[in-house]
């Protein structure tokens, strides 16, 4: 809400029986200066549910993943961020605050991914994945099911390790052949001579983005996923290089 203005709420009392996708509705009158007084004290958002009468929509929010920065360089930053996934009929007005968030930009997966090829916008590689992830449901009907499905399970978290390739690098993740749950990589990168190409055509159990150049992924798949959750298929934009 501070940063996006997305305010989720649902009114106060028993959850419905039949969960479904949120409605947009309206901004409240005076919206912007409670904005403004939650930035300055967090305490005003429980004012502006109760003035509203009332509840965060907790319950639409759904934990989707859990990445872990891979390790880069000495003294670089690094981050823990969680996926939420929230299913509404329709887009919501979003109101940058401009510091946090610059602008805004609904797509589809398959959209996402054009902008993404053709340069015009940039994902690092956890949100390219995610975003490949998501295009495994047809419809928001059913990536709504799959969550009310799965929200019991466990929420896996990841921390990719760096292989540092001749022409490129590789974002391994857990389940790959190369993967390796050692902490001497929570400090340190995996490097070979070897390009892209050499190290697929040697491989089979693969759970990895292989990246080319800022805006060239490729994504391989071939392991199961864990605790009932999806993994996007697998993702090549040249197979001349296989």
């Amino acid at each position: 809400f501070e940063e996006a203005g997305v305010l989720l709420l649902r009114p106060r009392g028993p959850l419905p029986a039949a969960r479904e996708p949120g409605r947009v509705l309206e901004p409240p009158p005076g919206l912007g200066d409670w904005r403004a007084r939650v930035r300055r004290d967090p305490q005003h958002f429980l004012r502006l549910c109760a003035h509203l009468d009332c509840t965060p929509d907790i319950w639409a929010l759904h934990d989707w993943s859990a990445w872990l920065t891979p390790f880069s360089r000495k003294g670089g930053r690094r981050f823990e961020t969680t996926f939420f996934l929230c299913c509404l009929r329709e887009p919501p007005p979003v109101f940058p605050d401009l510091v946090e968030v610059v602008d805004c930009q609904w797509s589809s997966p398959s959209e996402a991914t054009e902008s993404f090829t053709s340069k015009e916008i940039w994902f690092a590689p956890p949100q390219f994945y995610e975003i490949r992830r998501l295009a495994n449901f047809a419809s928001l009907s059913d990536l709504h099911k799959f969550c009310l499905d799965h929200e019991l399970e466990e929420v896996e978290r990841w921390m990719p390790i760096t292989l540092v390739t001749a022409d490129g690098m590789m974002h391994l993740l857990p389940g790959d052949e190369m993967y390796l749950e050692d902490s001497n990589f929570l400090e340190n990168l995996m490097s070979t001579e070897k390009k892209n190409a050499e190290i697929m055509k040697e491989g089979k159990k693969f759970h990895r983005v292989v990246i080319y150049s800022r805006h060239d992924y490729n994504i391989h798949v071939t392991v199961q996923s864990k605790h009932k959750h999806v993994y996007p298929k697998n993702y090549v934009v040249s197979k001349s290089r296989l």
